[in-house]
């Protein structure tokens, strides 16, 4: 019997959150790499737009409904991943809820469901499909978290708490796997131009945004796209056999300044020019 059972060549894989941002970008790269791909999320006409693209691109793809806060979604949803693809053998869970509250004066309710989506829904969805990896000894998991486990945001709690949360079960999944042939891993990015914080208030967000620059936990403007963090992806879930990427973090890179760092400032007072920020102060 070998060490390590070696990648087959059909991999099936189930993609959440597949509607806009890291998800999407997660199914398309992974179809464009030849993985017949399950879509899951709760806006069906995105799903369709994503999946028509691979499609048009010769890749596979399917759609089907998904909302973690649901354990009846997420019951139907595993279902109808294997009867459109068979047994799957590639998990990204990027699904995720982010709203702004207080950790002093969140509501309860409010709380729960961004835990509900961004823990419990995705232990309920990577548990149902784990015995089957287990039982071939094969198969990738592959969380997207966040930098908010090393860097809490202000006006972040639910969220932050959430994704914690999923780290300590993600963490936890890679011991209890270890010697069974199926990886856990954990992709953790940076700030991210994504759908993520789009409903938000423009007045809360500049709000959060000044609080997060007073905390240092944004410290330029530049964000990664999602495409980046899927690449990330790709290379967890393309390692050889026998080897494994535990925790990768993806961080955006910081801009070249407005002058050559070697070059000494003009007009006096040694102040940075205006615009470093792009506008924000």
């Amino acid at each position: 019997m070998p060490r390590f059972v070696p990648h087959p060549d059909r991999r099936p894989a189930a993609v959440t959150g597949a509607s806009s941002g890291i998800g999407r970008a997660a199914a398309l790269a992974l179809a464009a790499a030849g993985h017949p791909v399950v879509l899951g999320a709760r806006r069906l006409a995105r799903l369709e737009e994503a999946a028509q693209e691979i499609r048009a691109g010769g890749g596979e793809a399917h759609v089907a409904p998904l909302d973690l806060a649901d354990p009846g979604s997420v019951a139907a949803f595993v279902k109808a991943a294997g009867e459109a693809v068979g047994e799957i053998d590639v998990v990204v869970s990027a699904a995720g809820r982010n709203q702004p509250d207080s950790a002093e004066h969140s509501d309860p309710d409010d709380f729960a469901t961004t835990v509900a989506v961004n823990l419990l829904g995705v232990q309920r969805l990577v548990g149902s499909l784990l015995p089957a990896m287990v039982r071939r000894a094969h198969g990738d998991v592959v969380f997207i978290t966040s930098e908010v486990v090393r860097l809490p945001r202000v006006r972040n709690s639910g969220y932050s708490a959430s994704k914690w949360g999923l780290h300590g079960y993600a963490r936890t999944l890679q011991m209890e796997l270890e010697g069974s042939g199926v990886r856990a891993s954990i992709v953790q990015p940076g700030q991210t131009l994504s759908e993520m914080g789009s409903d938000w208030d423009p007045g809360v967000t500049t709000e959060l945004l000044e609080q997060w620059v007073r905390w240092g936990v944004a410290r330029h403007d530049h964000f990664l796209r999602p495409q980046a963090v899927a690449a990330a992806v790709m290379s967890v879930v393309q390692a050889p056999a026998g080897t494994q990427f535990s925790l990768v973090e993806v961080e955006p890179q910081a801009p070249l300044p407005a002058r050559p760092r070697h070059q000494p400032p003009t007009g006096g007072g040694g102040e940075e020019p205006a615009g470093g920020w792009g506008g924000r102060t």
